[in-house]
């Protein structure tokens, strides 16, 4: 069972140009999602597409926001640099973004019921899996060279993908970590909390399969197992065998409040501890750190995808 199956094909999509320097071309793109939920809002995917000038098989990096709307302000900073190097990006808006949102889901904010969890990872998978069927037609993008940004829950997103997609060659996880039995009861975020679903205790009884669960996905594969549980379906930990050997860089912060310590490593571990920075902050003032965080990134993917030399001036 795979709940992030999808048709395959190139999405027919509407790009408006929003801005124009020296260094590059920002588009508003949107196309159908190939994910269809009961919520008109959900149905359009939006986004921004930062092509560097003169572009000629550029690499692409697909930046996933975390909750709301804010963190789309580092993305596009990013953008920017990374366009500086020849690299193109794509911010995606989640379904979880206020242009997303229903009304239905945002009269309830911040908490979220499981079912809305689950319809919401189950499409911005498909999402993130669109854009690179849309990046496939592009002349200007190299489709073997697509990375991925994700930030706290565009983190677990982009982990998930990454798993399933191999068309990704490269992750960068920021405030993000995995074992969502850990993150949700070690979590000083009351959404989180009241937002899961069931008491500690069954969560606890229900967690007790995914070791079992684990097991037989390694011996059969993601999509012939069917979980105890839908949860099992959006925890990075489960992907997390599909990531070792894969480039990763996690930038995580020291007195994270929101995501556990212990989680991260978790995940860490599972992935075959890739490169991993921990920055001195809580899940937002990490944020202080951006120049550094910048840097690491920037070095990240451009030594991935094999770039020299110095940003254009």
């Amino acid at each position: 069972m795979n709940p992030y199956i999808y048709q395959s094909h190139e999405p027919h999509a509407n790009m408006h140009l929003k801005e124009t320097t020296s260094r590059w071309l920002r588009y508003a793109v949107d196309f159908p999602t190939a994910y269809t939920t009961q919520y008109e809002e959900n149905n359009t995917v939006f986004g921004e597409y930062f092509q560097p000038r003169d572009a000629d098989r550029a690499p692409l990096a697909i930046m996933v926001h975390g909750w709301g709307d804010r963190s789309i302000i580092p993305c596009r900073f990013l953008a920017r640099t990374l366009a500086k190097r020849g690299i193109a990006s794509f911010i995606l808006y989640l379904v979880f973004h206020s242009s997303r949102m229903p009304e239905t889901m945002k009269s309830h904010l911040p908490f979220i019921t499981p079912e809305e969890w689950f319809e919401g990872y189950k499409a911005s998978v498909i999402d993130i899996r669109q854009i690179i069927d849309w990046a496939s037609s592009r002349p200007e993008l190299a489709k073997q060279q697509i990375g991925i940004i994700g930030i706290s829950l565009g983190g677990f997103v982009s982990a998930i993908a990454m798993g399933l997609d191999k068309r990704i060659k490269a992750g960068v996880f920021l405030i993000a970590g995995g074992n969502s039995e850990k993150i949700t009861w070690n979590t000083k975020s009351e959404a989180v909390v009241k937002g899961h679903g069931c008491t500690e205790a069954e969560c606890h009884q229900i967690r007790s399969y995914y070791p079992q669960y684990l097991a037989e996905i390694a011996e059969k594969g993601f999509g012939n197992v069917i979980p105890a549980k839908e949860c099992f379906f959006t925890d990075p930990m489960t992907f997390a065998p599909y990531l070792r050997e894969r480039p990763i860089l996690m930038a995580n912060a020291l007195w994270d409040e929101v995501i556990p310590r212990q989680a991260t490593l978790d995940f860490w571990e599972a992935c075959d501890k890739p490169a991993i920075i921990w920055l001195p902050g809580t899940h937002v003032t990490v944020w202080l750190w951006y120049p550094l965080i910048e840097q690491k990134i920037t070095g990240f993917l451009s030594s991935t995808f094999g770039i020299l030399g110095k940003p254009r001036i």
